[in-house]
């Protein structure tokens, strides 16, 4: 397998500039991780200290492996927003007890851990990563429930609208936590808290719960909603109190003394799971890439405007740097090719350029014999979309451009994706885009995410604006017109970078580009908890 020589100038002007500029936002991403490790702040951090507990990263701290890693899914959600940035619950995968697991853990200095918008995406897209993967899911649960009191200054409209969407939402919880149990997958809940309503439901469907002495209280409705539905005076205790539900009603499995002596308890559940892996094992011997990461900081520019080769990625991924390219004459604008990622052997596809007819096809004959192979996709994504215009038109872009799609979408082998900088419309899609099911989706810090390019959609505006006004026989305001391209470039601008995507959970994180390598490592170690299986069965797709 042929070593990728770098052609990249590291102390051109260009180079240089795309690095600072990238180490600028890096710091700004940096200090936006930081303000969402605080959860709610100093002061309600404190407020759980001065009751002996910890804040909900140092719970899941203690619970990992000693030195292992802690892979946080989406934890900028909710930038923006009324809600503290990372949403109020922490989800990522991890290891306890030489066991990969999805844990989810409820933020009490955020709102009491009640459940929002933001959280709820989290949660659910936490869940998915478990079934799929087939990974145990851990909870750490002290929840009030769903938060009604919603965004201020909120339309009334927009807030009904948005608790029915999440009134679905957290219905379905119930719904997933109990699925993964009859997939033979295990739910583990440790109870920090009061969980109430919809939060009670957490351990409720759990095959294991582990309760803490005079803290875990959890009941369906507290004891103002008891005393409003049915005049009785209950106390909190015994309406659901940890000793009530470990000795009197059977919903807790174990009674912990304190914080600590429950997640001890969690550990010794994990170790008695006998888990095994059902994919098959990395090869250990592999060996770094002999080209340096940090070269990434330097490939991309802020306004994407400058073409870099995906190559010059691929050769600080893979291991050793081999990479054996697939038809590297033929639709050159489609970079494919087999590789192997701290000793998973995987198929990468990459793009240098728009996506013509033979690019297109490369790409779907590659992704079938991957499939024939078993082995995972990695997709990195720099893509404008498929080419447009007339003679393109007539040598097939749409025919060959659905065999991609179609490739892509009949793929059961595990595709993980890293949007690098644009990823516009259609090419969105036959690269794998998160509507198409990969099992991961990391975003670069200046990637942008849309149906097409800012200023392209503002064209397309004025120029059906202006034929609309043809058809009717009026006057074209070109004043007005040109007014509303320029709102319409602006809020597409906004709205199609990467931190704002990746706040709304449509990724699962915005990843350091020296990072990459290792993050797609833990994705694939994640996936292959699972069979990995590719199909030989695609839709139809005309010749």
């Amino acid at each position: 397998m042929p070593i990728l020589d770098s052609k990249l100038d590291t102390r051109s002007e260009v180079f240089q500039q795309n690095k600072s500029d990238m180490l600028k936002m890096l710091e700004c991403l940096n200090e936006l991780l930081e303000e969402a490790s605080r959860g709610g702040g100093e002061e309600a951090t404190a407020r759980l200290r001065s009751r002996e507990k910890m804040p909900i990263r140092e719970r899941i701290s203690h619970a990992l492996d000693r030195d292992s890693p802690f892979l946080e899914i989406s934890p900028l959600a909710a930038w923006r927003s009324a809600y503290a940035i990372g949403s109020g619950f922490v989800v990522g995968i991890g290891v306890i007890e030489n066991v990969e697991c999805v844990i989810l853990g409820h933020d009490p200095s955020v709102r009491a851990g009640a459940f929002n918008e933001f959280n709820s995406k989290k949660l659910m897209r936490g869940l998915e990563i478990a079934r799929v993967n087939r990974l145990p899911y851990v909870q750490f649960v002290e929840s009030a429930g769903a938060d009604l009191r919603g965004e201020a200054g909120e339309d009334p409209e927009a807030a009904i609208r948005r608790e029915t969407g999440h009134f679905a939402e957290s219905g379905r919880l119930f719904y997933e936590i109990t699925e993964l149990s009859k997939m033979r997958i295990p739910t583990i809940s440790v109870v920090f808290g009061a969980s109430t309503a919809g939060g009670a439901y957490q351990p409720g469907m759990s095959d294991y719960n582990i309760f803490i002495k005079n803290q875990s209280k959890v009941f369906l409705g507290g004891v103002a909603l008891t005393k409003m539905a049915t005049g009785e005076d209950a106390n909190e205790e015994d309406l659901g109190g940890a000793d009530m539900h470990t000795s009197v009603s059977g919903l807790g499995d174990y009674l912990a003394r304190d914080e600590m002596d429950g997640i001890r308890m969690c550990r010794e559940v994990m170790r008695h799971l006998n888990w095994r892996k059902l994919g098959p094992e990395p090869n250990p011997e592999f060996e770094e890439p002999i080209h340096n990461c940090e070269d990434m900081l330097g490939l991309v520019s802020e306004d994407l405007k400058s073409p870099f080769d995906v190559r010059e990625v691929i050769m600080r991924i893979a291991d050793s740097s081999y990479f054996e390219e697939f038809k590297p004459l033929y639709g050159p604008t489609l970079i494919a090719g087999w590789a192997s990622i701290h000793g998973y052997p995987v198929g990468v596809l990459g793009n240098n350029g728009a996506l013509f007819s033979e690019a297109a096809e490369k790409g779907a004959q590659f992704i079938q014999l991957c499939n024939q192979i078993d082995i995972p996709l990695i997709f990195l994504h720099n893509i404008t979309g498929f080419i447009v215009g007339t003679e393109f038109e007539q040598g097939g872009i749409t025919k060959n451009g659905s065999k991609l799609i179609n490739a892509v979408s009949n793929s059961t082998v595990p595709h993980i994706s890293v949007i690098l900088a644009s990823s516009y419309g259609a090419g969105n899609y036959g690269m794998s885009g998160r509507a198409f099911g990969p099992r991961f989706t990391y975003t670069w810090p200046f990637a942008k995410i849309a149906v097409m390019g800012p200023k392209q959609m503002a064209g397309v505006m004025s120029i059906v604006g202006r034929a609309a006004a043809e058809r009717r026989g009026i006057e074209f305001d070109e004043e007005a017109d040109a007014s509303r391209a320029t709102v319409a470039e602006h809020w597409a601008e906004e709205r199609s970078k990467g931190l704002f995507a990746t706040s709304r959970v449509s990724d699962d994180g915005m990843i350091d580009p020296r990072d990459t390598r290792e993050v797609i490592a833990m994705s694939l170690s994640a996936a292959f908890n699972n069979k990995v299986e590719g199909t030989k069965e695609y839709g139809t797709w005309r010749m």
